[in-house]
């Protein structure tokens, strides 16, 4: 069983998306402020802890300071939400939290930040808008589309291939400066909205190599917020 604690105007997004945070395996604790949060986290010893920078009662550089200063609570993984200012963001890099996403939130980039902690190996990453094809395979069906969001955590891309959640995929794209990356992940998120068949999925990579992961850091380093 996993324990997850997040702030409650947090939980209301993504409550109202189908997610792997549904699953009968995870228990979740909505917390009203990062005060309650760290009492929850006292009791229930959460596997992933998501709470905002800011807040009334106790900021997110106290709550990482009190956690990890606390041998008993220092094993979670925090996640922590910021606005895109640069000075909350270096607050976020110096808090000793594992990861951080801006506001306002794109429930997707959450889900797959939270499904990443939960399954795999911490990485701060940065996930930015880029437009590549990716062609790929699933339950032995070969599928196309065009990925939107990449990170060495993961992708979102639009297919009309017809995945499910919890589906295992196999893609390969290309990316510049390097040779075609292979990559394996789950599907954690299914969108809908878009015309025709067409649907959104984010992965979250699994057990990625040490030379992808640095081609997309590579690239997704050398974009900028707005290309296309």
């Amino acid at each position: 069983m996993k324990e997850v604690i997040i702030a409650e105007d947090i939980y209301t997004l993504v409550s109202k998306e189908q997610s792997f945070l549904s699953r009968s395996d995870i228990r979740i604790a909505a917390a009203q402020s990062n005060g309650n949060a760290l009492k929850l986290h006292q009791d229930r010893k959460a596997d992933l802890i998501i709470i905002h920078l800011e807040a009334e009662d106790m900021s997110g550089e106290m709550f990482c300071s009190l956690v990890r200063g606390d041998e008993a609570l220092r094993s979670v993984s925090i996640l922590l939400v910021c606005s895109g200012r640069e000075e909350d963001i270096a607050r976020c890099v110096k808090c000793n939290a594992n990861a951080f996403i801006s506001s306002p939130i794109n429930t997707a980039v959450l889900l797959q930040e939270a499904h990443r902690l939960l399954n795999i190996a911490p990485r701060k990453n940065c996930r930015v808008p880029v437009k590549i094809r990716v062609d790929g395979l699933s339950r032995g069906r070969r599928f196309t589309g065009m990925i939107e969001n990449i990170s060495s955590a993961g992708m979102l891309f639009w297919s009309a291939g017809g995945l499910l959640e919890g589906d295992t995929v196999q893609g390969s794209f290309s990316v510049s400066g390097s040779r075609q990356v292979t990559v394996s992940g789950e599907v954690v998120r299914v969108l809908t909205g878009r015309s025709g068949d067409e649907a959104g999925y984010g992965v979250s990579f699994a057990d990625i190599s040490t030379e992808a992961a640095s081609a997309i850091r590579r690239f997704a380093g050398e974009q900028k917020e707005d290309c296309e």
